[in-house]
């Protein structure tokens, strides 16, 4: 037990799954997992602990922005052991070729500031994706036919951006979405020799201003989830 999550020893599996929405996470749960339990509710931060084809899974929530992941990320890897810590979440579009409910696999994440900055001081930190799961994720993706693009992202510390030049810039330079965890669970996992990976949906485009309606998010977000749990037992 900890300030944060309320799990017993033992609770939390060595694999979890971080999106930010706890309510997704019990959807997710629930309609992925055999016997989910829910081993955590501190702070209305939903985690729940089943199996998916015999491993244990816990699928827990992180809040939004880095700063909320950072705390429960910290708590799952030191203090309940968790090895494999996989975000899915949705992400805005920054490149015309990627549409709505394309599949990113986040390779790198860039950002103007985590948690963590002040660690690094005037070190530039690179944070990147477990190779293992990024290529196990894309083969996964591409056995079902789902539109997948990998590569660099941005993670924002903010929602309501007021920077439209940052924007043209992360567009020029090829970044293919923006959320707002990534970067910060990268650095965690590099930290404390941990695999991580960020499985992202489109859910909308800074380009085009479209959007997926919210009765049409749930059904896109099962590829993501699939995915994510295909990658970290293959």
């Amino acid at each position: 037990m900890t300030v944060h999550i309320g799990a017993k020893p033992g609770e939390i599996a060595e694999t979890v799954l971080m999106p930010g929405d706890p309510l997704r996470a019990k959807w997710a749960a629930e309609t992925f997992l055999d016997n989910p339990v829910c081993v955590n509710e501190v702070r209305g931060m939903l985690g729940f602990t089943g199996t998916w084809r015999g491993h244990r899974v816990t699928i827990h929530g992180s809040g939004m922005g880095m700063p909320s992941l950072s705390i429960y990320a910290n708590e799952l890897i030191r203090d309940y052991g968790a090895k494999t810590l996989i975000r899915i979440g949705s992400a805005g579009a920054m490149q015309e070729s990627v549409k709505l409910r394309d599949i990113v696999l986040a390779q790198t994440a860039s950002t103007l500031s985590t948690p963590s900055r002040g660690i690094f001081r005037e070190l530039n930190f690179a944070p990147c994706a477990d190779f293992g799961l990024l290529r196990a994720a894309n083969d996964a993706a591409q056995a079902r036919g789902i539109a997948t693009h990998v590569g660099g992202i941005y993670s924002s510390d903010v929602f309501y951006d007021e920077r439209p030049d940052l924007n043209e810039q992360m567009t020029r330079h090829g970044v293919l979405a923006v959320e707002m965890e990534a970067a910060e669970l990268y650095i965690l996992a590099a930290r404390y020799g941990v695999r991580a990976l960020a499985v992202l949906t489109i859910s909308d485009h800074l380009l085009t201003q479209e959007a997926l309606p919210s009765a049409d998010r749930q059904s896109s977000f099962r590829d993501m989830v699939e995915i994510a749990l295909e990658a970290a037992f293959a």
